[in-house]
């Protein structure tokens, strides 16, 4: 398990998504592999998804209000990434965020859209009584997927 916490300011954010991004190389690794090859799908889909968690969590959950952490935990197996993303900001319903029109080209609203398209499970638990915000996500690597 690997543990990063980080302001939740989008300045930190790089920081973020190079940790995520190195993590990912971790999964699936070993000569014999073939993520040897060099496609990188898996990661991308992963750091996609983990720079929209990010950015939610630091322009919504901490909106107007002072910034807080953001703690991250990355669990590396050998086929697959789950990663916690936890903050003490403002928690939100997910199944009340509407799916975005993508024939208009939206500018916003497209984070949790892209978490769920690209990560094979997606959890969130709002926080309460000091307990933080959760958004749980887990991506397996397929054959097809190096």
């Amino acid at each position: 398990m690997i543990h990063l916490r980080v302001p939740g300011a989008l300045r930190y954010r790089d920081l973020a998504v190079r940790a995520v991004g190195a993590a990912c190389k971790l999964v699936g690794a070993g000569e014999e592999s073939p993520r040897a090859r060099g496609d990188r799908t898996f990661d991308h889909h992963v750091i996609s998804a983990f720079s929209e968690a990010f950015n939610n969590a630091a322009e919504h959950a901490y909106q107007d209000r002072p910034v807080g952490e953001v703690d991250i935990e990355l669990d590396i197996a050998t086929d697959e990434i789950t990663i916690r993303v936890s903050d003490h900001g403002a928690s939100f319903d997910p199944d009340a965020v509407p799916s975005p029109d993508l024939d208009a080209l939206p500018e916003s609203g497209l984070g949790l859209f892209i978490t769920r398209s690209f990560m094979d499970e997606v959890d969130y638990r709002p926080g309460s009584n000091g307990a933080p915000n959760v958004l749980t996500m887990r991506k397996r690597l397929r054959d097809d997927e190096p």
